[in-house]
């Protein structure tokens, strides 16, 4: 069979993961028919999650759509403030407010999700296969730095971290899950993920340190692992660093 020739362009953070020589121009990708267009996305590099939008010709398809010789394909990443909806064909509808699952490396991002009130999923032995299916049962967004898993044919969202660091990669997926304004901090347990209740001190007051139970009134009790909170020293230091994250994000 002949091959066959279209030109990819891709868009803003796309790039990242292409080779310099390939950033922010046209590429030509060689193949024989029949082949989807996310798989030839994925040749170069670019897992399906990490894309929104892919117009071939001008016209929005989804990531099954065979590729034709001489096709001109554009793929863009998560619009994060604009309303796609009349050419979002890869997914019903932009994500948002999402649940997470995080992968073996990214223990410390999925305590700071929890800590901002997002359901977080993370288990530091579970294999590719397992966080794969988990996060299609579950409608979550996983999380990893493994280009590897989010090319997982069932992953239908996921975020590449791009950092090492937990407050950058916290910081990169509030971006661009646009997620400023659906912070519930200190609602979720930070251990077990489930959520928190208010529970009266004398049903507590057994669990508490001397001096806890003296200078404090006020308790919440997780739901799941019984780990009981109050807002001590602790709790102001990281108020006040979600304050200033806060005001990090609206100045993105």
């Amino acid at each position: 069979m002949d091959k066959c020739r279209a030109s990819f362009r891709f868009y803003a953070e796309l790039n990242d993961f292409l080779p310099q020589a390939q950033r922010k121009r046209q590429i030509e990708q060689v193949f024989e028919p029949p082949v989807p267009v996310r798989h030839l996305i994925e040749t170069l590099g670019i897992p399906h999650t990490e894309v929104e939008v892919v117009l071939v010709n001008g016209e929005s398809v989804d990531l099954e759509c065979p590729v034709q010789d001489g096709d001109q394909v554009s793929v863009y990443p998560m619009f994060e403030s604009l309303d796609i909806s009349p050419v979002l064909k890869i997914r019903q509808s932009p994500l948002r407010n999402p649940r997470f699952l995080a992968d073996a490396h990214l223990g410390k991002l999925a305590h700071l999700l929890r800590m901002l009130g997002f359901d977080t999923l993370y288990f530091n032995d579970a294999g590719d296969r397992h966080l794969a299916g988990l996060s299609a049962d579950q409608g979550r967004v996983l999380l990893t730095r493994d280009k590897a898993l989010l090319m997982r044919r069932r992953v239908m969202h996921g975020c590449f971290i791009r950092s090492t660091e937990p407050r950058r990669q916290l910081h990169q997926v509030l971006c661009r899950m646009d997620l400023l304004h659906t912070l519930r901090p200190f609602s979720r347990c930070m251990e077990c993920n489930s959520p928190l209740q208010s529970v009266a001190k004398d049903r507590v007051i057994e669990k508490l340190p001397i001096g806890v139970a003296r200078h404090y009134n006020a308790f919440w009790r997780c739901t799941g692992c019984a780990r009981v909170y109050w807002k001590g020293h602790h709790y102001r230091a990281m108020q006040d660093w979600i304050a200033g994250l806060q005001g990090e994000l609206k100045a993105t």
